[in-house]
């Protein structure tokens, strides 16, 4: 139970619920009421040490967070633990777009603006990031639901690794990378766009992800990889949306520039996919290709119409360029798409581990003001809430004393990466 090993040394004048730094379960607290040890997401990734070589703690407490947020190349093994994804909100609203554009204050374009040079909510340069249970939005998209671009997410380093997490803008909502050996695994994510919603290059490995889109022709993906070893793999996602978008007219991506690759593998398309399922955009696709695509009830899809070939002007010289790609890949080909093949490379990176689930609580208890439970193994320390879902403690004991008079309580177990286990309710009938 014991995370000191785990957490980086630090020294704080004022910790928060009364911890002290030797004891504390997360390094770094962020919550906009005042009682954690910063009010923004950005002062707490100031706070946190440059160069780190081990994962660097820092909880959000639910709430929304209208920043800008910016983790430098020199901010590694950040470790950013929401308490809830839907309530734990990163947004700002910001766009592309130049002196024409809508609002032009709102555009990173502008010196005048807040935004400038800005380009994303969450600008991160920092490798071996981590974050789980938080809504990422750009709230010009959301509102809008029009362009221009209006990134979410930039992620820009290797090792990137994403847990029920949400995304949600219109256009361009996350930017991966420009490094086709850049690792990036989403897990059980949601990302909400309608153009071109995750574009970019990278090795990006999403399973169990729904993709949600919403409008009519919407297209999900614009990835530009050079001679990337993969390139985009979902796997066993969903494809989603609105009524808007589910009149047969979505696209699953259009080939942006160089050689890009993505490979869809056993995805349940829950609302309609064109049937040429892509479209064309600034190149030829290496590869654009799906393996059992299925519907809601199971049923494989018919794919022999899908686009397989492609043509672009040449920006230079106007001249037509065509190529083509196969739209599908055998069984035995799918099975090399795998999370260790993509994500663990030969330095053994496993984001897995930063995911693995942590059991609730048992034997809860509440005896005269004092809370107890038994142990969780694996777990360094413990979030308590009551019952309105506000945090009273955040301890490493399994006692917790508290003059509360609430109907019930909620303790979820920590690991030594941040992750959050399990909840278990306790409703103590006090009135």
């Amino acid at each position: 139970m014991n995370c000191k090993k785990a957490l980086l040394s630090i020294v704080l004048g004022a910790v928060a619920l009364g911890a002290t730094a030797s004891d504390r379960v997360f390094n770094l607290i962020v919550a906009g009421d005042g009682s954690g040890d910063f009010t923004t997401v950005q002062a707490a990734i100031n706070a946190a040490p440059a160069n780190a070589t081990h994962p660097f703690l820092i909880f959000i407490k639910n709430g929304i967070y209208d920043e800008l947020v910016d983790i430098p190349e020199d901010k590694p093994f950040i470790h950013l633990i929401g308490q809830d994804a839907e309530n734990t909100i990163i947004r700002h609203t910001i766009h592309c777009g130049g002196k024409d554009s809508q609002n032009f204050e709102f555009s990173v374009n502008n010196p005048q603006s807040e935004n400038y040079k800005h380009h994303a909510v969450v600008d991160n340069w920092g490798s071996d990031f981590y974050a789980e249970n938080i809504t990422f939005e750009n709230s010009w998209g959301t509102s809008r639901q029009a362009g221009p671009q209006a990134l979410a997410m930039r992620t820009f380093a290797d090792r990137m690794a994403f847990y029920n997490c949400r995304f949600r803008s219109f256009q361009d909502t996350w930017f991966t990378t420009t490094v086709d050996q850049h690792r990036h695994y989403i897990k059980d994510c949601f990302l909400e766009g309608a153009v071109d919603y995750i574009y970019g290059s990278g090795d990006v490995l999403a399973e169990g992800t729904t993709f949600y889109n919403v409008r009519s022709g919407s297209v999900i993906t614009a990835p530009c990889h050079t001679n990337a070893r993969y390139g985009y793999v979902f796997s066993n996602c969903i494809v989603d949306g609105n009524k808007q978008a589910a009149d047969g007219n979505l696209k699953l991506g259009r080939p942006w520039h160089n050689n890009p690759v993505n490979v869809w593998i056993n995805t349940c398309m829950r609302i309609p996919v064109a049937a040429q399922g892509w479209t064309d955009m600034g190149t030829i696709p290496r590869l654009f290709a799906e393996y059992n695509s299925h519907n809601s009830n199971g049923s494989q899809l018919d794919l022999s119409q899908r686009k397989t070939s492609y043509s672009y002007k040449e920006r230079d010289t106007d001249n037509i360029i065509s190529g083509s790609s196969p739209t599908t890949i055998s069984k035995e080909d799918a099975s090399r798409y795998t999370y260790e093949n993509i994500i663990v490379g030969s330095d053994q990176w496993n984001p897995r581990l930063f995911m693995q689930p942590l059991a609730a609580p048992t034997k809860m208890k509440f005896k005269k003001g004092v809370l107890q439970w038994k142990p969780v193994k694996d777990a360094c320390g413990y979030i308590v809430t009551n019952n309105a879902g506000k945090v009273i403690a955040v301890t490493t004991k399994c006692r917790l004393a508290t003059k509360e008079r609430d109907a019930s309580y909620t303790v979820r177990a920590v690991s030594k990466y941040g992750h959050l286990g399990e909840k278990q309710r306790l409703h103590t009938n006090k009135k």
